[in-house]
């Protein structure tokens, strides 16, 4: 993976490596910093509770935090939170702090905000009341190391808050200045779709109207001529009707070309979201002459999108555009976690609603572990 394509958590991840390498560092060069060595009780236990940090540190739901259940989060944090703890224990020294401070920065990133304060005022407060079970311990030293702690995990995690925050942010504005590009995009695809017609009815109904009247004027001014002049009308008469013809053949043209290029407008739906990997199955001449039934198309497809971020804790979304003899249909499906009971939102309510104003319909299954799959359907434009 390149330095760009780095994620904030795989940043964090790698400056938790370090700081675990430096308290690695602390802990081989302790027993010679000690006034008395250590037993090797306790040097089996510090360096026992330092690997298990580092093993849960590095366990692949940190990385794909969306995807991992609470109850696998809340027990990896536990890891961190009681292995931290153990090295200053079997230590006696701080050094633990250090570790917890990796373990505050990686609570925004798994559990809610109102669940990682807490973790963080307990941690604080573990690391606190143990000292009073030291030899040189007392409840106002623990006070101490309590207020002392609580600021050193505090920083972290804030600071984790704030760039968390930040992410979502960024990642949302991207998103919704897609969905915006792709509507403008849709937009101008409409507009030119209707000044072609309209052009094309004015080719029409002005042009296409008098060529008529001048053909048939020349009809009757074929048969009241005689002689030199009369051959002169019939080909006047004949190239008004090649004219005639020639305006029916541009205004049938403009009309067969005036279609919307729904492809273009998903594809940019589709890259202004960072986070999700959506895999597009469009047909490169799939087109519509209907901008309301793109207008629709592309708002189901927008609503799956921001659906699959939000809540399906989903790395894929595929979407698939099908037309036939039967209608248009759009098919979507995710990666995500799926749930036992589904309840619509406004949302997918305003999909289903969009879909039957054209005598469509929308179609969702979903199953813990399974994902969501979604299927919207309208009628063809031909139809009634």
């Amino acid at each position: 993976m390149k330095l760009g394509e780095l994620q904030p958590i795989d940043w964090l991840r790698y400056l938790g490596l370090l700081t675990w390498v430096l308290a690695a560092i602390v802990l081989a060069l302790l027993p010679w910093l000690m006034s008395e060595p250590p037993t090797r009780q306790a040097v089996v236990g510090w360096w026992s509770a330092a690997i298990l940090f580092l093993l849960a540190y590095w366990h692949p739901a940190i990385r794909d935090q969306r995807r991992a259940a609470l109850w696998q989060r809340i027990l990896l944090l536990a890891v961190l939170s009681i292995a931290a703890f153990a090295v200053s224990y079997f230590t006696r020294s701080g050094i633990g702090s250090l570790l917890a401070m990796v373990v505050a920065a990686l609570l925004p990133w798994l559990l809610p905000a109102f669940m990682g304060v807490g973790w963080v005022v307990f941690l604080a407060m573990a690391f606190g009341v143990w000292v009073v079970f030291t030899p040189d311990g007392s409840w106002l030293l623990a006070l101490v190391f309590f207020i002392m702690n609580l600021g050193l995990t505090l920083f972290p995690f804030i600071a984790s808050l704030l760039a968390m925050k930040q992410v979502q942010a960024r990642s949302e504005l991207r998103r919704v200045n897609s969905e915006l590009l792709a509507t403008q995009s849709l937009l101008a695809e409409n507009t030119r779709v209707a000044e072609r017609v309209r052009i094309s009815r004015e080719l029409h109904d002005l042009v296409g109207h008098h060529l008529t009247a001048l053909t048939l004027n020349l009809e009757v001014a074929s048969h009241l001529t005689d002689g030199k002049g009369k051959q002169h009308v019939d080909q006047a008469a004949s190239i008004s009707r090649l004219l005639l013809a020639d305006v029916r053949e541009v205004v049938s043209d403009m009309r067969n070309e005036g279609q919307v290029d729904l492809r273009e407008a998903l594809e940019m739906l589709a890259r202004g979201v960072p986070e999700l990997q959506v895999h597009l199955d469009i047909p490169e001449r799939l087109s519509l002459t209907d901008p309301r039934r793109a207008q629709i198309l592309l708002r189901c497809a927008q609503e799956l999108i921001t659906n699959t971020v939000r809540h399906a804790s989903a790395s894929n979304l595929w979407i698939s555009l099908e037309a036939g003899e039967a209608g248009l249909s759009l098919r979507a499906r995710d990666d995500g976690l799926g749930v036992q009971q589904l309840m619509p939102g406004n949302g997918l309510n305003g999909m289903r609603e969009r879909l039957k104003e054209l005598g469509g319909r929308l179609d969702i299954s979903t199953a813990p572990g399974a994902g969501f799959q979604v299927r919207a359907w309208m009628p063809g434009e031909g139809a009634a």
